[in-house]
């Protein structure tokens, strides 16, 4: 066996069809986000703005956060020294869950590296906790969450995204005596648009089943304090497990779900994803902690976010270009094309500074490749500007002339 011309082949598939992934090698500056400086090829250093990050509302860089992370620093070193089952349990990750079960109105809350490890490791843990349980999950759920239900052994059951109509024929296919759980999300990233929370909770109630929702891009964002969608729609106390992040809008590292205190109790004494994985060093989990109460009375900075995505939809209509807009503060613009994807994407970044990543299959199905913009209360007129005239620049060039932007 050629293990490497295996190698060599499975990249090249990727390079063929324009799907080959690079990294950008970029610098942050605190207290400048989203401008950041982009180490080209060549080793020369561009300025650069940010337009495709997920610190939604620029808490990476707040004083709160940063203040809260130096002193747990100081206090009590940097790596937490072990699994929170053997001496990796602090004061910080007890307060850290303590704000979460706060913000979503739950018992409890339980605290995982990553929100992909959450969905991972509490979708592939529940079928041991129900035995014969049946998942029913929307098409459009988030990659850690298919790959929990594909783990776990139990069965599964697919329904259209956001199809209530559907849904509600899978459910009535099963036998009623049957433990179910329906998984779902408050806002799906690629596109932007929102689940039908309340009708599936409707179904839920109507079929006896659990249910269990990625608020990974609303929290922080959405409702009175940042509890996500659910908290907006006044319906998180009729979800049974909600699962969200704190590397998005809360500006730092880690995921968690929220639910009652038994459902978290038992996800933390038979999940292997959060039995056997070291926690969270305490200074981010003291960051974690800062940022969400900050954001539980920080609304102007969630309606400031709300305005300059509404603005930047505004202005791209505007241009003619083929956005897609649900409402929430994702802006995808459709291509179509990954090559063309790609093209749009290196010619932003080198010629005009702007770095925005081609979103390409398997994140989004072929023939949909995007450009995702993410704007946050610290993209302002200036930026905008300078997004907007570059886009029109370059769509005008891609429409006369894609044979040559492809070459």
């Amino acid at each position: 066996m050629d293990y490497t011309a295996k190698l060599d082949n499975a990249l090249n598939r990727l390079h063929d069809e324009g799907r080959y992934r690079t990294f950008i090698d970029i610098e942050r500056k605190q207290g400048h986000f989203p401008h950041a400086t982009w180490t080209r090829p060549d080793g020369e250093q561009q300025p650069i703005t940010v337009w495709c990050g997920n610190d939604y509302l620029g808490m990476g860089q707040h004083p709160v956060v940063l203040d809260a992370m130096h002193e747990a620093v100081d206090a009590t070193g940097a790596g937490s020294g072990g699994t929170r089952n053997i001496s990796g349990t602090t004061v910080y990750h007890k307060r850290l869950e303590a704000e979460i079960a706060d913000l979503h109105g739950k018992e409890s809350a339980l605290l995982f590296t990553s929100a992909y490890i959450a969905n991972d490791a509490t979708l592939s843990t529940l079928p041991k906790l129900f035995p014969g349980l049946i998942i029913y999950s929307d098409e459009l759920n988030h990659a850690s969450m298919i790959e929990g239900v594909r783990r776990n052994g139990g069965a599964k059951r697919i329904f259209k995204h956001n199809d209530v109509a559907h849904l509600r024929e899978l459910l009535e296919a099963d036998d009623p005596a049957t433990p179910k759980l329906i998984a779902f999300e408050s806002v799906y990233s690629m596109d932007g648009d929102f689940g039908p929370i309340e009708a599936i909770c409707d179904l839920a109630d109507e079929f006896g089943a659990l249910t269990y929702i990625d608020e990974v891009h609303a929290v922080g964002m959405y409702g009175p304090r940042g509890g996500g969608v659910t908290e907006r729609d006044n319906l998180a106390h009729r979800i049974d497990i909600i699962n969200g992040t704190l590397a998005k809008a809360y500006g730092v590292m880690g995921g968690y779900i929220a639910a009652s205190e038994k459902m978290c109790d038992a996800v933390r004494s038979y999940a292997p994803g959060f039995i056997f994985t070291t926690s969270l060093p305490p200074a981010v989990a003291a960051g974690a902690a800062a940022s969400v109460a900050h954001l539980k009375i920080d609304q102007a900075l969630r309606e400031q976010h709300q305005t300059q995505a509404q603005i930047l939809k505004l202005r791209l209509k505007g241009l003619g270009l083929p956005i897609i807009d649900h409402g929430s503060h994702i802006v995808p613009v459709i291509v179509g094309n990954p090559v063309h994807t790609k093209v749009l994407s290196d010619h932003l970044l080198e010629d005009y500074g702007i770095y925005v990543q081609p979103i390409n299959f398997p994140t989004v199905p072929r023939g949909t490749e995007r450009l995702r913009f993410t704007p946050s209360p610290v993209h302002g007129p200036k930026e905008i500007d300078a997004l907007v005239g570059a886009m029109d620049a370059l769509w005008s060039h891609c429409a006369l002339n894609r044979a040559d932007m492809a070459g």
